[in-house]
């Protein structure tokens, strides 16, 4: 050391330039060799490439990659570099060769070059090849020797060597040439890769078969002599082919990889997508592409969830369908109308609420709220139907009912809790037909939806009866990415477990729509929670079903808009969500949450808690929210006479002989349309002539709705058809007298109907029963 400092203070100018040298040889290398944009990758969870997007340069190449086939290795050092393993970057005998062999020829000859100069000339574009260049590149190569690991400088060259045409690197090559990754090349495909680098712009598969041929062949030859390969290894690599031209990149996932490349540019992605499942959906929506397009529907998207991890295993954003028709749009994020999709969010939220019991009737009648005039499917009414039927054969007048009497505020606010992003306007934006499609949602918030809601029933069960405070967190195609669900809570994050379970009793039935279609690609074993919808004129076609472990989601339709007639739920987009279940593991229907239900007194017909009139009883397990429901409103105490044929009073009948009997009543209105479908509704009994009082009575209009405005078309020979006036009356029997604009038109018995030409314009027909009791309705007539 005391030599050191004397050699320094001795000769201070030749230490300070020593130092300077030694700095500047320090700092010669750039931190970062290769500066060039590289193609976006994607890989599925186990590796396998779904898709890679070319790099801004229109070049083939892949992200840096450390890891090198020992194939590939051993074939490359020794066709490029065979003492690559001893020298310091740069091997003095072969430069000495080649400056020997060039001087002689008077042109550059031979390279001499090692892999670690080559992977230098790389990183500096192509420089004049200079001596002086020359000198660069050893001294270069010298500290990146110093730098980086042997395996690192490899990894440098194998990704950034031209393999002929856009392609770079060894991972594109692989693909490129031969359709399968490097990991999976033979030794023949390996060594002919490996020579490529050497002449790319002369040599690459396609192009002088005969020179690319015998290179390959020499290298296997050199592999044989150095033991690397054996003779039987050696003579099947010989016999194999060349590739005669490049195969497109596989585009397994191609709108998981744009949707990627926005946030991941020119990176390798491994994502959280089964491969084979990717492929297999993939292979479903071509085969329904090719039916649906025959009905100029053209777009489709499907989305699966894993529940217990919330990572996506299968994206495809479109059909493989032409530019025309958009399929490089990606639909899972793009905002479409709704249909009835919402519907389950509702039910959930009144049973939640404890506004509803799983099967308490809601009215299904003819309903108008001011203008508005929602119906059904099928343009038929039930009178009253278990709000659980409603919900899986999807009506519409129930649904509105429901959310009129919930509330359209309260209901905006779950939604908004439920984190759907195209949600952006206020409730009285949407009004009512916020539960038919009235708002816009995506594929990809509806499906998260739906896998947090069971994934809140598992947790709920997995757990001491707790809930999570993140359930409704963002899905992630991102391997990298690992779910937080928060901590545990005794609070429910928005819905209860009980209320859950039971939406997804009730979205276990399948007989929906409501027509006689067979039901052929349901499998009855595969235990599902689903629900299907429709948006007005046809224009978008949902499904999305829930087991205990995966969420699949479907959307069928035109990504430009345009309807087309049978663009129904049930109809497309339902036999593509089987069809994407019938792929997945069966799975356990959901365990009962019972900490959150109890065991009650039901009244069978009504739905609803009994009460003390209610005389067929079951018992149900329920959500305690709704222990605060009303007790049984259909259900009253009538007496009739021995026969119960009559109601019967003190007046008219001695009291031994009137017998005390619970009757079930609907209001009028529900009662015309609810005996129609189902024939063992009786109806109250009249009272007997002659008893006295008794006169409560209670009548509603069937038609005309009010407000309406109402053409009277014509008959072939010019005459104008009447308009048929209809009124149901809790006592048929009844005489009703009917008034228009204050004129009298004559009397109803037992059918209340009643046939009327007004003039155009705006009218008012009033109702009076034998009681007293009025009812009017206003409505136009047009021209």
């Amino acid at each position: 050391m005391t030599r050191i400092i004397n050699y320094i203070k001795t000769r201070k100018i030749k230490s300070a330039i020593l130092a300077v040298l030694l700095i500047a040889y320090y700092f010669c290398l750039p931190e970062q060799l290769f500066k060039d944009p590289t193609t976006t990758v994607i890989t599925s969870s186990n590796n396998e490439l779904l898709g890679a997007q070319i790099a801004k340069d229109g070049q083939w190449r892949f992200p840096q990659n450390d890891s090198i086939p020992e194939k590939f290795k051993a074939c490359i050092v020794q066709f490029e570099d065979e003492y690559f393993y001893k020298h310091p970057g740069f091997n003095p005998i072969s430069i000495y060769k080649a400056l020997r062999d060039n001087l002689k020829s008077g042109s550059v000859k031979r390279g001499g070059s090692t892999i670690t100069q080559q992977v230098i000339r790389l990183s500096r574009k192509g420089q004049s090849r200079t001596y002086f260049e020359k000198l660069k590149e050893i001294i270069l190569a010298t500290r990146l020797e110093l730098r980086e690991s042997k395996n690192k400088i490899l990894s440098y060259y194998s990704s950034h060597a031209p393999f002929g045409g856009n392609v770079v690197g060894l991972d594109a090559a692989s693909w490129r040439y031969f359709n399968r990754s490097a990991n999976q090349l033979s030794w023949a495909e390996s060594a002919t890769l490996a020579i490529l680098p050497n002449a790319p712009s002369l040599i690459y598969p396609g192009k002088n078969q005969d020179r690319l041929l015998k290179k390959r062949d020499r290298l296997l030859k050199k592999l044989l002599e150095n033991a690397l390969i054996d003779s039987l290894t050696y003579k099947l690599s010989i016999a194999e082919g060349l590739p005669q031209k490049p195969y497109p990149l596989p585009q397994i996932a191609p709108h998981l990889l744009q949707r990627v490349s926005k946030t991941n540019h020119g990176k390798r992605v491994k994502t959280t997508i089964d491969s084979k499942l990717q492929q297999r959906v993939n292979y479903i929506i071509k085969n329904h592409y090719n039916q649906l397009s025959q009905n100029e529907i053209y777009n489709a998207a499907v989305l699966v969830l894993d529940v217990k991890t919330r990572q996506v295993l299968a994206y495809v954003g479109n059909t493989p369908t032409d530019k025309a028709h958009q399929k490089d749009v990606d639909i899972i994020n793009k905002p479409r109308s709704t249909g009835s999709i919402l519907k389950p969010f509702l039910y959930a939220a009144m049973l939640d609420a404890g506004d509803l019991l799983p099967n308490t009737l809601v009215a299904d009648v003819p309903t108008q709220f001011g203008s508005y005039n929602p119906e059904n499917y099928n343009k038929t009414y039930d009178g009253a139907i278990p709000a659980s039927r409603a919900l899986s054969r999807s009506l519409n007048v129930p649904a509105v009912r429901m959310l009129q009497e919930f509330g359209l505020d309260r209901f905006h606010h779950y939604l908004k809790a439920l984190q759907l992003k195209d949600l952006k306007y206020n409730a009285n934006h949407y009004g009512l037909s916020l539960i038919l499609g009235g708002a816009e949602s995506n594929l990809w918030d509806l499906c998260k939806s739906y896998a947090a809601l069971s994934s809140t029933l598992n947790h709920f069960s997995e757990t001491s009866s707790e809930y999570f405070t993140n359930e409704f967190c963002e899905p992630t195609f991102l391997a990298s990415d690992n779910i937080e669900f928060g901590d545990k809570t005794s609070d429910k994050t928005l819905f209860d477990a009980a209320s859950i379970y039971l939406t997804y009793e009730s979205l276990k039935e399948v007989n929906r729509p409501e027509s006689d279609e067979s039901w052929e690609f349901f499998d009855g074993s595969k235990q599902v929670a689903w629900k299907t919808g429709t948006s007005f004129g046809f224009r978008d076609a949902w499904a999305i079903g829930t087991t205990k472990d995966y969420v699949v989601g479907v959307w069928v339709g035109n990504a430009d808009g345009e309807g087309r007639p049978g663009l129904v739920g049930v109809q497309t987009a339902a036999p593509i969500l089987f069809d994407v279940f019938d792929l997945l593991p069966n799975s356990n229907w959901f365990s009962k949450p019972f900490d959150e239900m109890q065991e009650i007194n039901i009244c069978k017909q009504s739905g609803h808690r009994t009460s003390p009139n209610c005389n067929t009883i079951e018992q149900k397990f329920i959500q305690v929210s709704g222990l605060k429901t009303k007790p049984c409103p259909y259900h009253v105490l009538i007496h009739v006479d021995n026969n119960e044929s009559f109601q019967v009073n003190a007046s008219c009948e001695d009291l031994s002989n009137i017998i005390h009997k619970p009757w079930f009543v609907l209001p009028p209105l529900m009662a015309y349309y609810y005996k129609t479908k189902n024939p063992f509704y009786k109806p109250l009994p009249k009272f007997r002539s002659d008893c006295i009082g008794a006169t409560n009575a209670s009548m509603e209009f069937i038609y005309p709705k009010e407000n309406n405005a109402i053409f009277l078309p014509k008959d072939f020979d010019g005459k104008t058809n009447d308009l048929i006036l209809k009124i149901a009356h809790s006592k048929p029997e009844s005489t009703l007298f009917w008034y228009i604009d204050s004129t009298f038109i004559g009397n109803t018995k037992d059918i209340h109907d009643m046939a009327i030409i007004p003039k155009q314009g705006d009218h008012t027909i009033t109702v009076v029963d034998e009681f007293g009791n009025e009812v009017k309705r206003s409505f136009e007539i047009l021209k």
